[in-house]
């Protein structure tokens, strides 16, 4: 017979939230995994001792927990998320028949909150990581993830113009970040009417309608952080990437170790920035949080991103070890000139030249601020020299080299690279199956991928976050007793043994009622 279910609604029911949660609930083993009590003394020092009471700290932490772990943004669609869940009303402390908080109270507690707090509470996972072993030290994988902001490009208002620098010298220092010399103006408009001419003919162009990969028009609009700035976000900077629509960014950046991929230090930056210009901010929190638990760090895997010469000092100053390529631009060696580094010159060793000496005459700072060392050579020794016009050029009569101030370290990062090239080929692989999986997952499942908050502190906040559930993921996977390889093949072949044990006895059971039924007929 056909059945045919009908709700009738009943007076009162005798239910309970705990009842309608099973045992092996997600949420169930967080909340057994996770102690977040410390939060009360933690944030004891934001409220008063008076007035209405705020919402639990515990549960707002709860409640943002949730959100990353299910790539929710938006506050309020969290809690209409949070309300219709029993697994996560239970999880939150919340009867059948109350009122969750309003998402402006989620809004408003997280901009309470220093980023102190979250920060301990990353610390706090990740020790729970590093207690099951998950973390070694041994090598930590560095990398960087743009984020959108929470502002529009259509939102950018130009910065005041100032005529004379040294006659606003006080208005300069005082809200700097709005104002612009007219000197820095014509440089950038200089720049981008270049742009404008170099690109012209390429993708994207002023006509292009080509979209990128989250359905962003690639914008053809130059305009510049020196120029412009967003009275939306005043900390959001423009930034892009090749094949990447031009907007508004915050840098993410993280460090992961390479054990079980456990982040062990993440913060957030301004766009305008190079990776190298970060390197030291993030290379300190990941040692940091190490050194808390007596873990040496150990090497560094970086991209080309964060090679500069600053960067490289700021590792040998500290003497850690770490694999960076170096970037395009550098040079190990000058083709047709050898260095002396005693005497500090080069010198002309060309087939054909008059060996002429490039001597070194002083450090200079180029257009673009990089302070380098000059070598020249003497008009007197290049002018008549049968090689100057392909060496020096048709106008020039001397030879010029130019060097980064900190060629040292560039060097002595190339001698290591190309030493052991089988092992920095390792670094690499390792390098990029380490980290770069971790920001995809941050970037497409666990809410980094824009920001819905406004400026760097709570962007710092926003990464932290994202991070800390991203760690929180994997211990709670380590966690979960998985048989061994060893153990699954002896199950298997038990299992073989007993369904083969199991055919025999039906064989001779057939054999045995066989021969019973032939006795049967020959007495019949």
């Amino acid at each position: 017979m056909q059945g045919r279910k009908n709700l009738q609604p009943k007076m009162y029911y005798q239910v309970s939230l705990d009842s309608l949660v099973s045992a092996d609930n997600f949420y169930r083993k967080l909340e057994k995994a996770l102690d977040l009590h410390f939060l009360y003394a933690r944030t004891a020092p934001y409220y008063g001792t008076e007035g209405q009471e705020s919402i639990d700290p515990v549960v707002f932490f709860k409640i943002l927990l949730v959100g990353y772990l299910n790539n929710i943004p938006s506050d309020r669609r969290l809690m209409e998320y949070c309300s219709n869940c029993l697994d996560i009303r239970l999880f939150l402390q919340y009867d059948l028949d109350e009122a969750l908080p309003w998402h402006s109270t989620i809004s408003h507690t997280r901009q309470l909150y220093g980023e102190g707090v979250f920060l301990e509470l990353f610390q706090a996972v990740l020790k729970l990581c590093v207690d099951k072993g998950m973390v070694r030290g041994k090598r930590q994988a560095i990398d960087s993830v743009f984020i959108k902001a929470n502002a529009s490009m259509d939102s950018l208002v130009e910065k005041e113009i100032l005529e004379d620098a040294s006659a606003f010298v006080d208005e300069l220092e005082q809200q700097s970040e709005f104002k612009v010399t007219s000197t820095r103006k014509k440089l950038v408009e200089r720049h981008h009417n270049w742009k404008r001419t170099a690109y012209k003919d390429m993708p994207a162009n002023s006509n292009s309608e080509k979209l990128d990969e989250n359905g962003n028009l690639i914008r053809p609009k130059y305009v510049s952080n020196h120029t412009h700035y967003s009275p939306t976000d005043t900390d959001a900077r423009i930034s892009v990437k090749p094949g990447k629509a031009r907007q508004l960014n915050y840098f993410g950046q993280i460090a992961v170790d390479d054990a079980h991929h456990v982040i062990t230090g993440a913060c957030a930056d301004f766009a305008d920035q190079r990776d190298s210009q970060c390197l030291a901010q993030i290379l300190e929190l990941a040692q940091g949080n190490l050194s808390e638990h007596d873990i040496e760090l150990g090497e560094i895997l970086a991209d080309g991103g964060y090679s500069s010469g600053e960067a490289l000092a700021y590792l040998d100053a500290k003497g850690i070890n770490a694999w960076i390529p170096n970037f395009g631009q550098y040079k190990p060696q000058r083709t047709g000139f050898t260095y002396h580094k005693e005497a500090n010159y080069y010198q002309c060793t060309q087939e054909g030249g008059k060996q002429a000496i490039l001597t070194y005459k002083g450090e200079k700072t180029d257009s673009k601020g990089y302070t380098k060392r000059t070598y020249r050579s003497s008009e007197s020794d290049c002018k008549d020299c049968p090689l100057r016009e392909q060496c020096c050029g048709k106008a020039t009569k001397f030879k010029k080299v130019d060097n980064s101030i900190h060629k040292e370290h560039y060097d002595r990062m190339h001698e290591k690279l190309t030493q052991n090239k089988s092992y920095a080929k390792r670094m690499v692989r390792i390098r990029s199956k380490t980290v770069e999986p971790v920001i995809g997952t941050l970037v497409n499942f666990m809410n980094m991928k824009r920001v819905n908050t406004r400026g760097i502190k709570s962007s710092n906040k926003h990464v932290l976050m994202a991070s800390l559930v991203y760690n929180l993921q994997k211990y709670l996977r380590f966690i979960v007793k998985k048989p061994s390889i060893l153990a699954q093949a002896i199950a298997l072949s038990e299992g073989e043994i007993y369904a083969s044990l199991k055919s025999v006895s039906v064989v001779i059971n057939n054999s045995i009622l066989s021969a019973s039924s032939l006795r049967l007929l020959y007495k019949n």
